[in-house]
């Protein structure tokens, strides 16, 4: 990856990070489904504005829906439900860590499906290095609770294995010459659509009079942030540096958490979070390869 790639990741873990700080103000006032029905069916609307002023349209073609639908539902509408239903049962720390597994089925599933994305030791490495960093962070504690609320935790991994899938095949619409503002505006529409039946479940359970401006705002940056530009990016990363690389934004979304509750809420950081901030950051530099390649004395070749 290039700079350009390495900001738009950086970005998307910070906004992505973002979202659970979000959250948590929202849902003090909001049930937690609409909260995620508004998140996105707003940012449909802003995908689908920066769209059309940006000159493009909607796809004609009903297999590209079909395309779309099927992302909505592997990157929004399965997983969003499968990690608010397993956090009922189990911590949210814990669900983030399966979250943080996106990585490693994602260097799995490409090595079957994908050509040129091969498993490598370096990328392998880097991976369960990033992935320990995450436990480090979270805390080491949480794994005690694995084998409790065994059905929750299994969401949590299917949770973490839609968003593997659904990077390896949103790999497609690049190929097909879709741009990345139109591919996320259709899959994030499309996630709204599958999540409509659940947002009417609970729209009675809502009472809109509890929502301040707190509340508000954080909705807002929900939309705008986390999901309008948020997806449109994803794409292009999608499409710039491939599946893989996409997926190791999970490790940097409890990091960008943590740090803003640092900031804003109060949480006290501990010597574990910064530890696991540099395995992060090794995990990274791994797959970066620069760093080793400065470290690495060069062979000279001998003179003739």
């Amino acid at each position: 990856m290039g700079r350009t790639e390495w900001f738009i990741l950086l970005f998307l873990g910070a906004v992505w990070g973002g979202s659970f700080f979000f959250v948590e103000i929202a849902i003090e006032a909001l049930p937690p489904p609409i909260v995620v029905a508004i998140r996105l069916m707003g940012g449909a609307v802003i995908l689908w504005g920066i769209a059309l002023v940006a000159g493009h349209r909607p796809p004609a073609s009903l297999s590209l829906w079909g395309g779309f639908l099927l992302m909505g539902l592997l990157n929004n509408a399965l997983p969003f439900t499968l990690f608010a239903w397993g956090q009922t049962q189990i911590a949210s720390g814990l669900a983030a860590i399966f979250n943080a597994t996106t990585p490693l089925f994602t260097v799995l599933a490409a090595t079957l499906f994908l050509s040129d994305e091969k498993i490598t030791l370096r990328k392998g490495t880097a991976v369960l290095v990033g992935f320990i960093g995450v436990i480090v962070m979270i805390g080491p504690s949480l794994l005690a609770g694995l084998g409790d609320a065994l059905w929750a935790q299994l969401a949590c991994l299917a949770a973490g294995a839609s968003y593997a899938v659904a990077a390896i095949f949103g790999r497609r619409f690049a190929k097909l010459g879709i741009s990345p503002m139109v591919a996320g505006a259709g899959q994030v529409s499309s996630g709204a659509l599958l999540y409509l039946p659940i947002a009417a479940l609970n729209w009675q359970g809502a009472d809109f009079s509890a929502a301040g401006w707190q509340t508000w705002a954080a909705l807002g940056g929900l939309v705008l942030l986390s999901t309008g530009l948020a997806y449109g990016l994803y794409f292009q990363l999608l499409a710039r540096a491939g599946a893989t690389n996409m997926t190791l934004v999970t490790f940097l979304v409890p990091l960008s958490s943590i740090l803003l509750g640092g900031l804003f809420l109060g949480e006290r950081l501990d010597p574990r979070h910064f530890a696991g901030m540099a395995l992060i950051g090794f995990s990274l530099a791994l797959i970066d390869g620069r760093l080793l390649r400065l470290l690495t004395p060069r062979q000279r070749t001998p003179a003739i």
